[in-house]
Parts: structure tokens; C-alpha cells; sequence
């Protein structure tokens, strides 16, 4: 454990507490650090309340090692739940990283000691403002590149690939007026504030899914991104409450959860997609999954799950499912 910026050294409820400048740190379990081989993979959660399975694979691949929580808000009641499931970890700790200018080197150590590292809930624009372009993504980048399991949900699931919807601008895009102008300026949509594998390049997520609503604005992301031809492709891995897809290393995976996942994949560049105009995209390629279902992100095909397009008329869904059902 590293203590040599600490100010404080404190037990508290959810475990050993140490701050400094910028930084909380709470650790439960063993306090000294232990290396061990991991197996690495992806956990995408769509937030809600927390899927143990999830938690429980990333724990596998960790391999008894220490599991680290990061996150700019709320408090380490993370630590708990993960212990409690995880009876061979380590340790479970969280580190809130809340200001731009924390201590570097204690931050940056502390990551790269993870044999998994979980980013939580919040709001995404704070990980933008707080933590890209410094030494904090680029510690999440080079575990990702050692092997070690990465995870996120809600916000935290947000910013795992390569393109991020960041909310800078404040409130939260809906998919009715993402539709109605896809220039609308709460969409903010970040390039490489992760890189944490190839298999995640030209790719968007989302969370909180079906439960807010969150088809349109992602159909209308995916036509941001390609509009200019550049990539020529992009692809969006998007999650409903209670609900996590867990990637391989070689992009299988296989969902868990009570909802369900979403693949989407476009078909080329959007028909019309311009400032104060309705969207038109059509037949967008969508493959719905639920629990036990699978998907590979590699040959980009799934199992167990419902193929069907959909296609933004003049700002308005229209879904090739029977009935019409966007979801």
C-alpha cells in the first residue's frame, strides 16, 4: 500500500481510509499490495442496480489479486458488495479521483497495482473533465495492455471504447431531439478517452438503455460518427439497466443480467444528417441479446439473440420487427 502523500490514515466503515490532494483512497481486506497473474476481458454494465455475476468473473480473472474501484463521486460502498463476493480477493478498494490536479504519482501507482479495476457510476462529463488527457487514463490504458480486467457501469461503461458520448455541455441527450438535430449541442462525442483494445475501435456504448429511451440518440451518434466517411464504420454496444455483456479477450462474450444488449453496426454514412434538420439513416443492422445469449465482437455475429434493422425517417424510428417495436 502506498502512503507516502498521505495526509490522513483512518478506519472507516468500507475500510482503511487515506486522502490527499484530490484524491480519496479506501481500502478493504489485506492492506499490503500482492501481484498475481490475470486473464484480461471487458465488463459493460447498463447501471441500475449491480449484476454479481459481472463482478464475480471480473474477481475470476484477477486471480486473488487486489480489485480497485475508481470514480469521481459517492463513497466506497462498492468495497463491501465486491468482498462479500468475491471471498478469494485480495483486497477491494476505491479510489475517488475528483480534481484534475491530484497527486499523480500516487494515483497513477495505485491503478497500475490493480489486478482489476472497475470504474463506477457518476457523471461522465466529470471523468472528462477530471481524468483524460492525464496520467489517470493513460494507467487505465496500460493495465488494459498487461491483461488486467477492466469494467464499467453507467457512466463508467460510457467511456470504455474508443468513442464516448461525454455530456460536457450539461443535461443528458434524449432520443427525440438527438433525432429531431443530430447537431444538437448537448451531443459532445469524444475520440480516444480509452483505448483499451483494438476490438473496441470505431465503437460507441450506452447504458441505462431501454429504460430511458436511448435508441434515437445512439442511431443518431452512430450517423455523427461516420457522417464524414472517416471511419467508414462504427458500432455501438449499448446496455439496459441490470444487464452486463462480459468480452473475452478475443471479443466473445456472453450477457448476463435480467434485460438485455444491443449491437448495432452501420450499414455506411447517413442519408441526411445536417444542423436543424431531422435525421434519415436507414437500415441500421441491430441484433438484440438477452441473458444466457451471446455475441462476437470480432466476427461481429451472435446466438441465442433477434436480428432486425432500423431506420431514422425524417427524424422518426422505424423498426423491421413485427409490430414495429423499436426494442
Amino acid at each position: 500500500m502506498i502512503v507516502a502523500t498521505a495526509q490522513a490514515l483512518l478506519a472507516g466503515p468500507y475500510g482503511h481510509v487515506t486522502t490527499g490532494p484530490g484524491w480519496i483512497y479506501t481500502r478493504l481486506g489485506n492492506q499490503n499490495d500482492v501481484q498475481t497473474s490475470t486473464t484480461p476481458g471487458i465488463m459493460f454494465e447498463g447501471g441500475g442496480t449491480d449484476v454479481d455475476a459481472a463482478y464475480q468473473w471480473m474477481c475470476q480473472k484477477a486471480n486473488g489479486g487486489d480489485f480497485l474501484v475508481i470514480r469521481v463521486s459517492g463513497d466506497a460502498d462498492y468495497n463491501p458488495y465486491i468482498y462479500r463476493l468475491c471471498p478469494g480477493i485480495n483486497s477491494v478498494s476505491t479510489l475517488r479521483i475528483y480534481d484534475r490536479g491530484a497527486s499523480q504519482p500516487f494515483v497513477f501507482d495505485t491503478i497500475m497495482q490493480a489486478e482489476a479495476l472497475f470504474i463506477a457510476g457518476g457523471n461522465q462529463a466529470d471523468y472528462a473533465r477530471f481524468w483524460q488527457n492525464t496520467p489517470v487514463n493513460q494507467a487505465i490504458n496500460a493495465l488494459a495492455a498487461k491483461g488486467v480486467p477492466i469494467g464499467g457501469t453507467s457512466a463508467g461503461n460510457a467511456i470504455l471504447a474508443q468513442f464516448a458520448y461525454s455530456a460536457t455541455h450539461g443535461g443528458s441527450e434524449t432520443s427525440s431531439e438527438a433525432l429531431a438535430n443530430p447537431f444538437n449541442f448537448l451531443i459532445t462525442i469524444d475520440d480516444g478517452f480509452l483505448n483499451l483494445t483494438p476490438l473496441l475501435e470505431n465503437t460507441i456504448t450506452d447504458d441505462h438503455f431501454v429504460t430511458r429511451d436511448r435508441m434515437g440518440r445512439l442511431i443518431t451518434f452512430l450517423a455523427r460518427i461516420v457522417l464524414d466517411g472517416s471511419p467508414p464504420l462504427a458500432s455501438g454496444i449499448a446496455l439496459d439497466e441490470q444487464t452486463a455483456f462480459l468480452m473475452e479477450a478475443d471479443g466473445s462474450g456472453t450477457v448476463v443480467g435480467v434485460s438485455t444488449v444491443y449491437f448495432l453496426r452501420t450499414p455506411g454514412p447517413p442519408q441526411v444528417c445536417r444542423r436543424q434538420t431531422p435525421l434519415t439513416f436507414l437500415s441500421v443492422p441491430v441484433y438484440r441479446i438477452s441473458a444466457g445469449g451471446t455475441f462476437d465482437i470480432a466476427a461481429w455475429s451472435g446466438t441465442g439473440g433477434t436480428a432486425y434493422t432500423l431506420s431514422a425517417v425524417n427524424g422518426v424510428l422505424q423498426s423491421t420487427q413485427p409490430g414495429g417495436g423499436v426494442y
